[in-house]
């Protein structure tokens, strides 16, 4: 009989802890870090206690995320009602990298919108392509060169496609030094809220 057979018959046969209610009280199992053994009863102890340790590391980690999208969705409010003071295509091309740098920290803006600056064909059709934010670890075709001198330094990106109804009007690019501010796998929730608050502040200045 192996240690599976005599856990199976000890699952399917709870009478037998009745029959034998002395047998539990002798057992010992080792300590989890070693040293001594300790009683059965010790030891679910130990072990429910652990389990409540792990419950309440979750616990933070849910209440720290919450807390974390909520100043998130603040920024994200802060962002779009700032764009309401945009009175001209100039000063909108102006504020939204300089809001985004200095609401959310992010430290190089890139934004090109097609009637000021005409793309090549691959990043048009790369924009074109994309329903939603997309983030990078590279930069996306030539967009590296929109950085300038910062280029190299660069090692994460976010894409935000800024699209008025089902036509792409420009492209905005967030990029950082941190190659884990922007990561293939990362939620792009609020990168949609602030790429569609940008493009519809710009869109009613841009020819129709």
């Amino acid at each position: 009989m192996n240690s599976e057979d005599v856990a199976h018959y000890l699952l399917n046969t709870p009478e037998f802890f009745e029959e034998h209610a002395e047998t539990l009280a002798q057992i010992n199992l080792p300590h989890p870090h070693g040293g001594r053994t300790i009683s059965l009863s010790e030891r679910q102890l130990f072990d429910l206690r652990e389990k409540n340790k792990m419950l309440e590391k979750k616990l933070h980690e849910l209440v720290e995320f919450a807390k974390g999208n909520d100043a998130l969705q603040h920024k994200v409010h802060e962002f779009t009602t700032a764009l309401f003071a945009g009175r001209d295509l100039a000063t909108l091309q102006e504020m939204i990298p300089h809001l985004l740098r200095d609401i959310f920290a992010v430290p190089h803006v890139a934004l090109r919108l097609w009637q000021v600056t005409p793309p090549s064909m691959e990043v048009l059709m790369f924009t074109d392509a994309q329903a939603k934010p997309v983030c990078l670890h590279q930069a996306a075709l030539d967009t590296a060169g929109w950085f300038g001198e910062s280029a190299t330094q660069l090692h994460s990106y976010a894409y935000l496609p800024l699209h008025a109804g089902s036509v792409t009007i420009g492209l905005l690019v967030l990029a950082s030094e941190d190659k884990q501010r922007f990561y293939p796998e990362m939620g792009t929730v609020f990168l949609q809220r602030i790429s569609e608050a940008a493009a519809s502040a710009l869109h009613p200045y841009l020819d129709h």
